[in-house]
């Protein structure tokens, strides 16, 4: 697949899904930094962590990657296809 985009499942933690959702937004790193209450470079830190678990080169492939396997839902794309995280 173009971009690098994993071809396999990964197992994420709540706190890398959430910060993918909020990448998805467009947010910044500081931006999200801000939203969540942690430092700049903790978010930059599980950023990094996330592209190499994802095996993504950038942010555009993690939400290419994220939108692929569901694990954001960005206006009414995809929305259906999240699954629920207790099942």
């Amino acid at each position: 697949m173009a971009g690098g985009e994993s071809q396999t499942p990964v197992s994420l933690s709540d706190r890398e899904l959430q910060i993918i959702d909020l990448v998805a937004t467009g947010l910044t790193n500081q931006d999200i930094a801000g939203k969540l209450e942690i430092s700049k470079r903790t978010v930059d830190n599980h950023i990094s962590n996330i592209l190499t678990k994802t095996q993504t080169e950038n942010r555009v492939a993690l939400v290419r990657w994220a939108l692929q396997w569901g694990k954001v839902c960005l206006n009414d794309v995809n929305c259906c296809l999240l699954p629920n995280q207790n099942d």
